[in-house]
């Protein structure tokens, strides 16, 4: 063919081009995020500032809590009532209290925690680095013998793996709480039956269960956010992609991870 063009194959050729065009840029993603991942653990044993840590642990746990609290609040709620609907039909709403707790702990608590935080902080984080990024100042810190990765990198991944268990911990016991509230005043179940009931079916495993879940959801949404603040280019149009990217590839590798983590937990016993 004269000038260089080629004809895209069609049919069964093209759409098997296209799907490992598409499978090969997942692979080199997926590659460049666990090497972002490496050399920011690597970074990590030096030591990070403690400071720094503190500061991005109040980031993105204090200030999430307000936006995670009437998340979960309003899961216990409406958990309690579409629960009372179905049990009111057997005439066991006492029991709303079991699906309320083990519902929250064991999945919705760790998964929408996750995802306000992505929304929230993630967000937060991949623009700073991003406008750090394009105004050369990560550059700065190299010229400084400062380390990025230990500086900034390493202290908002341990941030969000420090600050993102502790958060669905609280919405567990919150989002209880709005089942409580719920099935004590529109169901009619006593406090003490519904507290005494919750206490006999949630266990310990199945609050460590989500919890250990949350770890790995902070995991996340910390390389990925940091990630794609280091990658950043295309001055202030660039920042908004990183930031929207970030929430998007956060929020999916969130679900993928849950549906991973669930079957292994199930597999152990969880």
């Amino acid at each position: 063919m004269a000038g260089g063009d080629e004809l895209e194959p069609s049919g069964f050729a093209g759409w098997a081009s296209r799907v490992g065009a598409r499978a090969t840029e997942l692979v080199e993603f997926v590659g460049s995020l666990l090497h972002f991942l490496g050399e920011a653990a690597r970074a990590a044993r030096r030591g990070v500032p403690g400071s720094v840590l503190i500061g991005q642990v109040y980031e993105v746990g204090a200030r999430s809590l307000p936006l995670t609290a009437v998340a979960a609040f309003a899961m216990g709620v409406v958990m309690a009532i579409q629960t009372m609907v179905l049990l009111k039909k057997f005439g066991v709403v006492q029991y709303a209290a079991v699906g309320v707790g083990l519902g929250l702990t064991r999945e919705l608590a760790p998964v929408v925690t996750a995802l306000m935080v992505a929304g929230r902080a993630g967000s937060g984080i991949s623009a700073e680095l991003g406008s750090m990024q394009v105004t050369r100042q990560i550059d700065a810190l190299r010229v400084l013998a400062v380390d990025p990765y230990r500086y900034l990198a390493a202290t908002r991944i341990l941030a969000c793996l420090i600050a993102v268990p502790l958060l669905t911990a609280l919405s567990d016991f919150i989002g209880i709480f709005g089942g409580l509230v719920v099935t004590t005043t529109l169901g009619g179940v006593p406090v003490p039956a519904y507290i005494d009931t919750t206490l006999y079916y949630v266990t310990v495993g199945d609050v460590l269960s989500g919890i250990g879940k949350s770890a790995i959801f902070g995991l996340i949404i910390g390389t990925v956010a940091a990630h794609y603040g280091f990658q950043t280019s295309g001055g202030t149009t660039g920042v908004g992609r990183a930031t929207t990217a970030t929430v998007v590839v956060s929020s999916l590798m969130i679900f993928v991870s849950d549906v991973v983590l669930t079957q292994i937990l199930m597999t152990l016993g969880f």
